[in-house]
């Protein structure tokens, strides 16, 4: 793998050929030129510089791969996906979750850790994320050296700059310690909400894809939302866009519990009333977990279904007020609750309002349930490596 170093000034053909090179498996310098709009000397230095760079990488011309017919042989390039590694982190409230990927992101390898709430703070958080990333990157057999980007999404409000701003009662300082400092020694670094990372993997790979104008709601144990207006994810002056605090002062809401949350609560509370009619009588309340709530649910248990028509009434309202609000033209239900969560979403359409001033969103769940912030994270963390890398990318030695 190259150094990463401060790059001089560039010509704008090396950023042009790049980008086509990174949408492409492999290329001569006539399908480049005829991308990027380049002239034939032009796009050859380019390419040469890139390859220098040991960005690119040049294959067997066509004669030698056996697709050469007469005159003289194409000159082949691709891209090298080996060049570096990006690492993608989930930082979430109770785990932190890593994968390492190559440049077009292709997963290479994982680590997880799972956190202990009693003993978290800032700093134990930021050395566990690191230890995390450092198990990773080792099991990938690359060390942070060969790292060129960094995303990291953590359950907080993240501004432009990697930070989030001052709680009330610290949890978004603990959630977020001063990650962008810690990750630093990476050559690029970026740092943002969960859900809107969710909403990058929905975007990418998941339920959005195609979609200019969407959100993903991140909803387990707590509601979170990332959102795409016009193509773009929204951030706020705070990061606070998609912060769900406002839904404490919504009639039918009344705070930003999760849809698992609600869902394994109100289980617990019906089993605990004594008015259970069908399977909650047999179960524990504290076995009442929302994965078995929900499964008793889809094999028809009338307690159940209950839990989740009370449950997609809420959601109802939540997507609601998201419509008013960013009128998207989907809503994503996303996270590890997604597994599960068919019969929340089918109610939850049931109750949708037809009286809204503008039509209410499509309301579909993720297909890719709790990798999502990772997987959003990967895909962060490349999207930051192709419009960056030759900022910091240093000549081949």
């Amino acid at each position: 793998m190259s150094t990463l170093a401060s790059s001089p000034a560039r010509p704008a053909s090396q950023d042009a050929v790049l980008a086509f090179a990174w949408d492409s498996s492999e290329f001569t310098a006539t399908e480049a030129l005829q991308s990027t709009g380049l002239t034939r000397s032009t796009t050859i230095e380019a390419t040469d510089a890139l390859v220098a760079r040991g960005l690119l990488r040049e294959l067997p011309n066509a004669r030698l791969a056996g697709d050469y017919r007469k005159g003289r042989p194409a000159r082949r390039f691709t891209l090298r996906a080996d060049a570096a590694v990006v690492v993608g982190v989930d930082a979430g409230h109770e785990h932190v979750s890593v994968t390492v990927a190559d440049l077009r992101g292709t997963r290479i390898a994982d680590a997880d850790t799972r956190l202990v709430l009693d003993r978290d703070d800032g700093p134990a958080r930021a050395a566990i994320v690191a230890e995390t990333i450092d198990r990773a990157l080792a099991a990938a057999d690359v060390t942070r050296p060969d790292v060129l980007a960094v995303c990291a999404g953590v359950p907080a409000p993240v501004d432009r700059t990697g930070r989030s701003p001052r709680h009330p009662t610290r949890f978004w300082e603990r959630m977020n310690p001063d990650l962008a400092d810690v990750l630093s020694w990476a050559p690029i670094v970026r740092i943002e909400n969960d859900a809107s990372l969710a909403a990058i993997a929905e975007g990418s790979v998941g339920a959005a894809k195609g979609c200019q104008d969407y959100i993903a709601l991140l909803a387990g144990s707590r509601l979170g939302a990332g959102v795409v207006v016009d193509g773009r994810l929204l951030r706020g002056s705070h990061g606070g866009v998609g912060e769900m605090v406002a839904f404490d002062h919504v009639d039918g809401v009344h705070g930003a519990e999760g849809l698992g949350h609600r869902v394994a609560a109100w289980a617990a509370e019906l089993a605990q009333s004594g008015e259970a009619t069908a399977g909650f009588r047999d179960v524990a309340p504290e076995s009442l977990d929302a994965r078995t709530v929900l499964a008793m649910a889809a094999e028809g248990d009338a307690d159940a279904l209950g839990i989740v028509d009370r449950v997609g009434l809420a959601l109802a309202r939540i997507v609601s007020v998201l419509g008013s609000m960013f009128d998207p033209e989907r809503v994503v239900v996303s996270g590890a609750i997604a597994d599960g969560v068919a019969e929340v979403v089918a109610a939850a359409r049931r109750s949708l309002p037809t009286d809204l001033d503008l039509p209410a969103p499509e309301l579909v769940a993720s297909t890719l349930g709790g990798e999502v912030v990772v997987t959003g994270a990967v895909a962060a963390a490349v999207a930051s490596a192709r419009e960056r890398v030759l900022d910091v990318w240093g000549a081949a030695g």
